[in-house]
């Protein structure tokens, strides 16, 4: 214990500290029978103990000098069932506790030290004073002795315990000696106290080991807390030789690997790490063909690296660019396959239907084996999900030989991602472009674009005016990466970009890339690729032969009518996985005895449940006519239905969460109608007195576009005329105040979706003429295809007597 310092006070008592050993109380001394108290919280005080005792001196100050006015200078430690010693309570007190001889009490820094010297167990009877100083009436027990051999091995286990501990904590060894000084080893009760303080058991476990005055009792309780404490000690000591073991073992080996490299310097066998890194460097520099300027810049950097020291941050940095620069592929290009045979195999292979996007490929193919290359085209692949936009971007770098590297760039917001970070920020990285060709090997790959349309902003930048140097071919032969710091040449890559729509992307970017559609897939064009490529693939998943589970085209066709009738083929999938597992369930309760499978139509309903979709037939009636509509996800048939609320008064409502441009197309049919009713055979007057609704169903889609002007005046037509079509028809056409009829886009996927719905018979403007005519016979395949330019021309198709 340290000495008080020198500007500690001494507290004053009434009579001088005894001498040392004049005043022990010796085994049957009369002790007093009253005591003041002192609370403790942590653990309790035993008699075999003697250690400093600290505490606050504002509320106990008074208590100690009263200690030291007493002819004995004896206090009672007792444990309190409370967190804040200084708020202790009479009824927070423990009845049994210890009595002490304080020793040399100091009061400094408003703390109060004394020593305390364990006497013997004492109960509280009752209280004389409530409030600070405490005191109370006290009794003295005896402890129980009996059995005297049981009280004989009981000590000489303890003893043995304690022996173990000593070797493995020197704190047990020094509180050991102090033990021996004072007291006799063979009293059992002084052991047993001993014993129990040595211990780190809870404030519990010790308080119940000091009110236990049977002998016998407490040693058995303290022999099972030692023997604890001798676990967790021996447990510690393992511990701690075992990161010994590991950190001198570690040490042993660094100290033998630098020996190791010190004798290889010296013999020559081996360099130091900044040469081997050089050496690494230059020799992946012996077959590139570098540009001159990023020659230059290679050398000073090396230059600049031999001289760096190892442990300093610019050598990490150095290092890293230099692992860049020399593992992009300066110079080196992969042989084309310039071979269109062999790329519309390829492509047949892959792919089922898409014959136009097939051509319209094969005929970029054919203009890159006229000129000896494929460069310098930026194609982008517009559809919507689930067509085969990814896939036919592999399969063209298939055909061509290439690598292929695919990132998506949905949700990108830093151009950093593109264009890189400068190389003095910590973590900072190539571009996403210089990343690719680092990880094709060559400088011509094909890199693919995926998600051009939902490509972000933020504070960070904007990604999409950073990809404009990208993707301008009289731009890219000198992309500048801000990490490299040097031109690349992009202009022989070959990239392909993948969207769902074109609205989000900017225009000037739009303008640097040739645009391929893929519309979607009509039910034949689905059979084929269920049957070629979707079942046998998720049969290879699932793990089951072929020729166990065989499934019908009248099942495909099934599937696809009635649970997976969208424009790609994603859902299909899901659903066929979805036979499978059903299926392979059977294939396991059935074990080996199982059978080969077939799923037939019956089967398919009882495998997926009921269908989704059912097979309906276009609304029809006074007023309502089908529209055509184009979607991110396809075409769509939208049901346009008018009607008559009341004839008090004029009035025209338009509900079904249209956009401000179907608005716009709203009041301009109903305009034109109202202006030319009587010339289409309707009463002059009908709007004049007519509230009409004009309603567009599933309120809860947002729809927008310029497509529906022909469709919404037809309905306000067949609803004054008060006559319905009589066959099915759908239609598809921009209307102006003159009636002229605008030409519209999706002609294609609206076509498909005419089809899909069986409506083989569709008026489209006549501007539109030469996209019906481009569409694949299997599309235009029994499909009934009128055009107009001007609205009486649609009178007369709908309305022809």
């Amino acid at each position: 214990m340290t000495s008080p310092s020198d500007d500690a006070e001494r507290i004053i008592t009434s009579q001088p500290p005894p001498e040392p050993g004049s005043d022990l109380v010796l085994p049957g001394e009369v002790m007093p029978n009253t005591l003041h108290l002192l609370p403790l919280t942590e653990r309790p005080f035993f008699p075999a103990q003697s250690v400093p005792v600290l505490m606050n001196d504002t509320p106990w100050v008074d208590t100690i000098k009263a200690i030291g006015d007493t002819a004995h200078q004896l206090a009672g430690l007792v444990v309190v069932d409370t967190r804040d010693a200084d708020q202790a309570q009479p009824e927070d007190f423990r009845l049994i506790g210890t009595a002490v001889r304080m020793h040399h009490p100091m009061r400094n820094s408003g703390k109060l030290q004394f020593i305390a010297e364990g006497l013997q167990r004492f109960r509280i009877l009752d209280w004389i004073s409530k409030q600070p100083p405490y005191l109370v009436r006290v009794e003295f027990p005896d402890d129980v002795l009996d059995e005297e051999e049981q009280l004989k091995a009981y000590g000489i286990a303890i003893i043995n315990t304690l022996k173990e501990l000593v070797p493995l904590n020197p704190l047990y060894s020094e509180e050991l000696k102090f033990f021996l000084n004072r007291f006799n080893p063979n009293e059992p009760s002084a052991l047993t106290d001993f014993a129990a303080s040595l211990t780190t058991a809870s404030r519990d476990e010790l308080q119940e080991v000091l009110e236990t005055t049977h002998v016998l009792e407490r040693m058995k309780k303290v022999l099972v807390l030692i023997k604890k404490e001798l676990e967790v000690a021996r447990l510690q000591v393992e511990i701690r030789e075992q990161v010994e073991e590991k950190l001198s073992e570690q040490q042993r080996k660094f100290f033998l690997r630098e020996q190791l490299k010190a004798i290889q310097k010296e013999l020559g066998i081996s360099k130091d790490d900044r040469t081997a890194d050089s050496e690494r460097f230059k020799q992946r520099l012996e077959n590139l063909a570098m540009p001159e300027a990023v020659q230059r810049r290679i050398d000073d950097e090396l230059q600049k690296f031999s001289v760096l020291e190892s442990g300093s941050p610019e050598y990490a940095v150095t290092r890293n660019y230099l692992d860049w620069m020399t593992s992009m592929p300066w110079g080196r290009y992969s042989e084309d396959n310039l071979d269109l045979d062999h790329a519309r195999d390829i492509l047949a292979r892959d792919h089922d239907g898409l014959e136009d996007v097939k051509d319209r490929i094969i005929e970029f193919l054919a203009v890159g084996n006229l000129k000896g290359e494929v460069a310098g085209s930026i194609l982008l692949l517009v559809g919507p999900p689930g067509v085969g936009k990814t896939s036919i971007g592999r399969s063209v770098a298939d055909a061509l030989g290439r690598r292929f590297y695919r990132f998506s760039l949905g949700g990108m917001r830093d151009e950093a991602e593109i264009k890189g970070h400068r190389r003095t920020y910590i973590g900072a990285m190539p571009g996403k472009f210089a990343q690719a060709l680092k990880e094709a090997g060559v400088a011509n790959p094909v890199i693919m674009l995926d998600e051009i349309d939902k490509i972000g902003a933020s504070f960070h930048g904007d990604p999409a005016s950073a990809l404009l140097e990208v993707l301008d071919p009289e731009q890219n032969s000198e992309f500048l990466d801000h990490y490299l710091d040097v031109r690349l040449d992009l202009s022989k890559t070959l990239f392909i970009c993948t969207a769902n729509q074109l609205d989000t992307i900017p225009s000037p970017l739009l303008d640097r890339m040739e645009v391929i559609r893929l519309s979607g897939y009509i039910t034949e064009e689905k059979v084929l690729i269920a049957k070629h490529h979707l079942w046998p693939r998720q049969l290879d998943k699932a793990g089951i032969p072929r020729t166990r589970l065989r499934i019908t085209d009248a099942a495909i066709r099934r599937v696809i009518e009635g649970y997976a009738r969208e424009a790609g083929v994603r859902n299909l999938e899901k659903q066929l996985r979805k036979l499978i597992r059903k299926t392979a369930v059977q294939f396991v309760k059935r074990k080996s005895r199982a059978k080969p499978v077939r799923i037939g139509t019956q089967q398919v309903e009882a495998l997926l449940g009921k269908p989704v979709f059912a097979r309906e037939r276009p609304f029809a009636g006074v007023g309502i006519v089908t529209g055509l509509a184009w979607t991110a996800l396809g075409g769509a048939t939208l049901n346009i239905e008018a009607t008559l609320v009341h004839s008090r008064n004029r009035g025209f409502k338009l509900t079904g969460q249209l956009g401000e441009v179907m608005r716009e197309s709203a009041d301009i049919a109903y305009s034109y109608v109202a202006s030319h009713l009587q010339e289409f055979g309707g009463r002059r007057d009908f709007f004049d007195e007519a509230f009409v609704h004009l309603h567009v169903p599933e309120g809860a889609t947002p729809k927008d576009g310029p497509s529906a002007g022909i469709t919404m005046a037809t309905a306000l037509l067949s609803l004054a005329r008060g006559q319905r079509i009589k066959r099915p028809v759908a239609m598809t056409g921009e209307l102006t105040l003159t009636g002229r009829v605008l030409p519209v886009g999706g002609i294609r996927e609206k076509v498909i979706a005419a089809r899909r719905n069986r409506v083989f018979e569709v008026i489209l403007p006549e501007a539109n003429r030469r996209d019906y005519e481009e569409l694949p016979g299997h599309i235009t395949e029994k499909m009934t295809a009128h055009f107009a330019a001007r609205y009486q021309d649609v009178v007369r198709l709908v309305f022809p007597e």
